[in-house]
């Protein structure tokens, strides 16, 4: 699963053609022992991320949405969804 970007221990990874399950633009992050699935948008899809750590992730998120979405449609091609800055 190749990895967006890596801040402040969170990993960001997107999977290619990943639109079977949770049918909505999403990533994979984990965080120490804890692992979810996030929209795009924001929105808690599966798993779960301490409150600070989502916080933090959904303000990278939405700092980052048009990139993301980009990504989005090269992984969901097949395609390498390429690196985003961790932090700016």
């Amino acid at each position: 699963m190749p990895e967006l970007a890596r801040f402040l221990g969170l990993i960001v990874r997107m999977q290619y053609h990943d639109v079977g399950r949770h049918n909505k633009p999403h990533v994979h992050v984990v965080y120490g022992e804890f692992t979810a699935s996030v929209g795009i948008d924001g929105e808690l899809l599966e798993g779960t991320l301490p409150a600070r750590q989502l916080r933090l992730l959904q303000g990278w998120l939405a700092l980052h949405e048009e990139a993301l979405y980009g990504a989005w449609n090269r992984a969901v091609r097949g395609e390498d969804p390429g690196r985003i800055a961790p932090l700016g």
